[in-house]
């Protein structure tokens, strides 16, 4: 064999194993801390304990793959609950606080027009 037809037929082999491979679902990685959607009473409460509002505070994409690893959230999705707006509570393990817990405010997207 000629060693243009071996670099012709190792292209083909290449090519036709990146057509076969199915998209990958999404599998949580032992790093992602555990995301909980909020509901819109536990929403409310934990704004009136922080004394903030929504607008002030960290966001987080709809489409966050982080967002998956809450079961609640992805029947949620799949139902069509409207989801912009509400609250995410995020749990890190922490070395000085024991356990870290962060809020976020899911939104569409970022930027204008």
């Amino acid at each position: 064999m000629s060693p243009t037809r071996a670099r012709a037929s190792s292209r083909s082999k290449k090519s036709a194993a990146k057509i076969a491979t199915p998209p990958r679902p999404f599998v949580a990685h032992h790093l992602v801390p555990p995301h909980e959607l909020l509901s819109e009473e536990e929403s409310k409460h934990v704004l009136e304990e922080l004394r903030t509002s929504i607008e002030r505070l960290p966001k987080i994409l709809l489409q966050d793959p982080g967002l998956n690893t809450d079961p609640g959230f992805v029947k949620a999705k799949e139902e069509g609950v409207p989801l912009v707006g509400r609250l995410v509570r995020i749990r890190r393990p922490s070395e000085t606080a024991g356990l870290s817990i962060a809020y976020r405010a899911i939104i569409v997207g970022v930027g204008g027009a």
